[in-house]
């Protein structure tokens, strides 16, 4: 897995006027429920990174049965395991990803990077729309 930035650690793109556009993207099921949000991605990659998803929550400020709550609802939601868990032993547990989620984290980081070059030329777009205003008057 590269260390690549998510969503959460970037700024807002910054513009002549200071004006930026922020946006989030999620998953959810049929009825809107078991949302899969960006807070949860980065705990996936943060499990990862740390090897625990004690150590993961530790990283992204939340405790464990928060972060806990999010993989388990993630999974209901997805309707397979994300993680592998390993209880205690002589170094401790560990928590892995299972090949699923794995997938799913890659394919988000995918759709993720496709959403901000969209955006983006979105937002020039629309700026221009502004600024052919503004040259008007």
């Amino acid at each position: 897995m590269s260390s690549k930035n998510t969503i959460m650690d970037k700024p807002p793109r910054p513009s002549k006027t200071n004006v930026f556009l922020n946006y989030k993207i999620w998953l959810s099921g049929l009825t809107g429920n078991g949302l899969i949000e960006d807070e949860t991605f980065g705990l996936m990659e943060k499990i990862v990174e740390k090897g625990t998803l004690k150590a993961a929550a530790d990283e992204a400020g939340m405790s464990y049965r928060k972060a806990w709550g999010k993989i388990k609802s993630a999974e209901e939601t997805l309707g397979y395991a994300l993680l592998d868990k390993h209880r205690g032993g002589k170094d401790g547990g560990n928590s892995s990803l299972t090949p699923s989620a794995f997938k799913l984290l890659e394919a988000y980081r995918a759709l993720q990077q496709q959403f901000d070059d969209s955006v983006e030329q979105a937002f020039n777009t629309f700026k221009e729309s502004l600024k052919k205003t503004a040259d008007e008057k």
